[in-house]
């Protein structure tokens, strides 16, 4: 997961043509309806971020993309590499980080919100942060310091072998870790933070949460 992350956060073009054509890219669907989030994301938000927001970016990256391969010029291509960054960055950034997030949430009927009891995410959460409670604090805390719109992650460190949070700016892609948990402090709520954070950790997809860290924790 870290391997892939991170090389899909490169600002490289490497992986998105192929013999001058653009790679298409594509909304991914989500695992489940608009409305089985809630009451702790409403239905009118989550279709909103889906079908708006991330299309968005979606759209923007497969203009500058086509566009890029589309031309010979030097001085064009170095002109598209700011959408090229803002939407994708090389399949990353806005693109990988709403991707991530989509798997990061499950319905309540569905096991959101529930920790795998004696699973080694929760052995690991104790360990680095004192109790799984503790944690959701301080990853709220520290989230919801963010300075207009940003990440907040649970992101494990390889070298030092221990989880810890980590946030990033706009919509900057986590390198420094192994993402486990992302969440995006996007306008929800009406910009009420503490309630947004709060209610996520209902909805929160610990099952997905627990492979990431498996994964990352035995490379």
């Amino acid at each position: 997961m870290f391997s892939i992350a991170k090389a899909a956060s490169r600002p490289s073009l490497a992986r998105s043509f192929v013999a001058g054509k653009a790679f298409k890219h594509t909304l991914p669907a989500l695992p489940y309806a608009y409305d089985a989030l809630e009451p702790y994301i409403a239905e009118e938000i989550m279709t909103l971020h889906h079908t708006k927001h991330h299309q968005t970016y979606v759209n923007g990256l497969n203009a500058a993309e086509e566009a890029y391969a589309a031309t010979d010029s030097t001085a064009k291509r170095i002109s598209l590499q700011n959408a090229l960054k803002f939407n994708g960055g090389g399949q990353s950034t806005r693109h990988i980080n709403h991707s991530l997030f989509w798997k990061n949430l499950a319905p309540e009927k569905q096991g959101g919100g529930k920790l795998v009891a004696g699973g080694q995410l929760e052995k690991a959460l104790v360990k680095d942060f004192g109790s799984v409670e503790e944690f959701k604090k301080s990853m709220n805390t520290k989230t919801a310091a963010i300075q207009g719109s940003g990440w907040g992650w649970l992101g494990y460190d390889p070298a030092a072998q221990k989880l810890e949070i980590v946030t990033t700016s706009n919509q900057d892609p986590l390198l420094s870790h192994v993402p486990i948990i992302g969440i995006d402090i996007w306008e929800h709520y009406k910009n009420v933070k503490p309630d947004y954070l709060n209610a996520i950790w209902n909805v929160v997809n610990f099952e997905e949460a627990e492979k990431r860290f498996v994964e990352a924790a035995s490379k």
